[in-house]
């Protein structure tokens, strides 16, 4: 009994003191900690969880490794690339025409293996099926591939990559069939050679977070589930049996102390089948990107056809290993979280190898956990969530804004708003008592329908002009599009769109807003006509109004009118007691420290927060918001004042007239 009691305390004490020294060894200014255990000693490869690249910086010059004694072990960090693809024209390229089929012979002039031929033509508006052969001699032909498809569409999509099995082909055949359109030139061909040791990558599943259907386009928002993360290539899933679509994709990023969106990608995806050929199809665009914020985002064109129903993304990530000498087996702590640390410099004299024959070890990486020496964290914490103190006594409105749980925010900014803001929206501010909360302003290519009322009306002084009155819910609204509807199935007609403003005498004049043609003939399936405007409206009434000669007039339905999403991004603190202020046309842009730390604030997981019922604080500044006719009828009527004042001193200067003799 003595021995069990005296074995029971000597463990909890080796437990006690292990843990005593854990927290001393481990340094007090990294927030997060993974601990795995390695089995041997020597050189060891371990492949770093997505967690662990979420809770780093961009280029993980916060990554440091620990030994459980509480020495700092150096490491080396490979980030595996595929070998650059030669491409290269071939060295010779012959067409001959045959009945109903164009044939292309080519010599490669490759001394490798190869997998796929790029046709170049300058035809325009075209789908053929490719049947691909190989041959050694010349004489003796090998089908590799039947039908592959071969395309350019009038939307600009294109696919002129013919693959096929990979070998050390000398010469390939390919026979472009022109069963069902007529021939198009070909001009030349590249060859690109086989990948003989492809990087190593992995699958994951993308959440689509939110999607927006915009005219002609559809946005999707994918959470990668992480940040800073190297994807290789992009799939798309879908049930749609017959399509192709031209994607982009597009990250957010900083520029002139805003979040815009950057391409850093576009391809083409398709399933085709041509008559009498086999179904083929190509879903995956590759990327080849580091994606530094969780989102990833996708714009699929749709032109004129409906929406593509996308049932599922994934994307192709490519591993970073983390490559260090271990003096012995036992337990390493992986620490990240450090916004203040620079760079590591480590002599890696003994990582000097090949890193490609070092065999990846089998560690699980345990999830990231708090550092018991370091402060609790919060997202963020090297960002100030108040900033300097604001007298809101030139505000006319505000509204509050109701958070969903603390950290990392994205406020849309409603109609409301964007009406009586500023246009560049440099009055707005967040305040929470009394103090301002940095934010940056994140413009996205998102558009919103508004629904507006809208009145047939005619000219009893022009019978032939047709004209529609659109009254929207505010003026000054950034509109960029409108959108109707016709149920007439033939015509064309010029159509304008303008509103009217008075000057400064009262009169009255067009404001041009933008003018489009459009033509319908009863054999086309899309109804829908589209205008651009020109500039943003200034009044709540829009009129469009066409011309119809000696033709029946045109009957228009569902109209829309379309203004790009604009969001506020920001952190916060607490939860209530914090409010948007809007409405003061002397306000200059504010200018926070917030783009310093936009790449954290990026790549933190952003809460959606939303505005309540707007507070009226005080009269809107009349500065430079008179209607004309008011300032007219001001300005007349204090120089008959003046005049009036100017006539009664003349006459008091005047002498007076003697009375008659």
């Amino acid at each position: 009994m003595n021995r069990f009691i005296s074995w029971r305390a000597s463990l909890l004490g080796a437990a006690v003191g292990c843990l005593s020294a854990h927290a001393a060894t481990l340094p007090a200014d990294w927030q997060r900690e993974q601990p795995f255990t390695v089995a041997t000693n020597g050189l060891i490869k371990v492949s770093l969880p997505m967690e662990a690249l979420d809770a780093a910086r961009p280029a993980l010059e916060d990554l440091r490794l620990y030994t459980d004694e509480g020495s700092e072990v150096p490491y080396r960090i490979e980030r595996p690339m595929p070998a650059v693809k030669i491409i290269r024209q071939v060295k010779s390229f012959q067409v001959s025409m045959q009945s109903r089929a164009t044939v292309i012979t080519i010599e490669t002039g490759l001394a490798q293996p190869l997998d796929l031929v790029t046709l170049e033509t300058p035809a325009r508006d075209f789908l053929k099926p490719v049947r691909v052969e190989a041959s050694a001699d010349g004489t003796t032909w090998e089908t590799l591939e039947q039908g592959q498809p071969i395309f350019r569409l009038p939307s600009g999509a294109s696919q002129l990559d013919v693959s096929f099995a990979s070998g050390l082909w000398t010469r390939l055949r390919l026979t472009v069939s022109d069963q069902r359109s007529a021939p198009i030139p070909f001009t030349g061909a590249r060859v690109k050679a086989t990948v003989i040791e492809p990087a190593p990558t992995e699958w994951m599943p993308a959440t689509i977070s939110e999607r927006n259907e915009n005219p002609g386009q559809t946005r999707l928002a994918l959470n990668l589930g992480a940040a800073n993360l190297s994807v290789a290539s992009v799939q798309i899933e879908t049930s749609e049996p017959l399509f192709t679509r031209h994607l982009t994709f597009a990250v957010p990023q900083v520029s002139e102390e805003a979040i815009r969106e950057q391409t850093v990608g576009q391809g083409v995806i398709y399933k085709i089948a041509v008559e009498g050929q086999p179904a083929s199809e190509s879903l995956s665009i590759p990327l080849e990107n580091l994606v530094r914020s969780r989102q990833l985002l996708l714009f699929i064109d749709n032109e004129d056809s409906p929406p593509l129903p996308i049932t599922g993304v994934r994307f192709e990530r490519r591993p970073v290993y983390l490559v260090f000498l271990a003096r012995a087996p036992g337990t390493f702590h992986l620490l990240t979280g450090n916004s203040r640390c620079v760079a590591p410099r480590y002599d890696l004299a003994a990582l000097a190898v090949n890193l490609k024959s070092v065999a990846l070890t089998r560690a699980s990486v345990g999830p990231p956990a708090l550092n018991p020496d370091y402060r609790a964290p919060e997202v963020l914490a090297g960002l100030e969530t108040i900033g300097a103190a604001l007298d809101a006594a030139q505000w006319s409105y505000r509204k509050p804004v109701q958070l969903a749980r603390e950290g990392a925010q994205r406020l849309e900014l409603d109609p409301e708003v964007l009406s009586r803001a500023q246009p560049a929206l440099s009055d707005l501010r967040l305040l929470s008592g009394g103090k301002q909360i940095p934010y940056l302003l994140e413009h996205t290519s998102i558009s919103r329908a508004l629904k507006p009322e809208v009145t047939a009306t005619t000219d009893p002084r022009d019978k032939a002009l047709s004209r529609w009155k659109i009254k929207v819910p505010q003026p000054n609204l950034p509109l960029t599009r409108l959108q109707c509807s016709a149920h007439t199935a033939l015509f064309q007609r010029e159509l304008t769109l303008f509103e009217e403003l008075a000057d400064e005498n009262g009169e009255h004049h067009r404001q041009m807003l933008g003018s489009a043609s459009w033509t319908r003939k009863p054999d086309q399936s899309r109804t829908e006509f589209a205008l651009a405007l020109s500039s943003p409206p200034q009044t709540d009434t829009l009129i469009l109004e066409t011309q119809n000669g000696d033709n029946p007039p045109i009957d228009l339905e569902s109209f829309q009118l379309f203004y790009p999403v604009t969001r506020m991004v920001f952190k916060a603190q607490r939860a209530n007691g914090i409010y948007l202020y809007y409405g003061n046309t002397q306000a200059l842009a504010p200018r926070y420290d917030l783009s310093l730390v936009a790449d954290q604030l990026l790549a933190a997981d952003q809460s959606t927060a939303s505005l309540r019922p707007a507070e009226q604080l005080r009269e809107p500044s009349r500065t430079g918001s008179h209607p004309p006719v008011t300032n007219s009828l001001i300005f007349w009527g204090v120089l008959a004042l003046v005049v009036t004042g100017l006539l009664f001193v003349i006459s008091k200067l005047l002498p007076k007239a003697e009375p008659p003799r």
